[in-house]
């Protein structure tokens, strides 16, 4: 028996459908969420509090390697990262992405907020502009605990554990 938090993964093709489905307002975000911590909870957490529903967008891992973040990044595969969002009560549904942004993904789930976090100027973000364009909002949510996946991983190989 499938876990009951499996049923908010969602594929590109029932993105749109999907969404449409969720109460209003829809927020969207997206991000690699690899080691998932107290930051990426939090930042969750609160984005889900702008609207009813809130829709993450993840990286695949093909994505994250393209990113830079490191030849052995993501820690984590795509479908356990999504997994874990998934069980998380602040997120609705979760969605991969390829590309090297999730602006496609935007434009298919038609959100009517778009998130991300402080260290972003939300307007300039291909999201961001997709959904202004689209007559949506954008946010940018500070953080509020200093956490780094980046980080905790040089912390760990400076510890000779990678």
């Amino acid at each position: 028996m499938p876990a009951r938090f499996e049923s908010k993964l969602c594929t590109r093709a029932q993105l749109r459908e999907r969404v449409a489905s969720l109460p209003k307002p829809v927020v969207f975000t997206n991000g690699v969420f690899d080691l998932l911590h107290r930051g990426h909870v939090s930042y969750l957490d609160e984005a889900r509090a702008l609207g009813a529903s809130l829709v993450v967008a993840v990286n695949t891992d093909a994505s994250v390697r393209r990113l830079g973040k490191g030849d052995d990044r993501p820690i984590n595969s795509c479908a356990d990262r999504m997994a874990v969002l998934a069980a998380l009560e602040s997120v609705s549904l979760v969605v991969d992405f390829d590309e090297d942004t999730a602006r496609e993904a935007v434009v298919e789930a038609r959100p009517d907020i778009y998130v991300k976090g402080g260290d972003y100027v939300v307007e300039n973000t291909p999201e961001g502009r997709a959904v202004l364009d689209a007559g949506g909002s954008v946010k940018a949510i500070v953080f509020e605990h200093d956490r780094s996946t980046t980080r905790t991983l040089a912390r760990i190989r400076e510890a000779g554990g990678a």
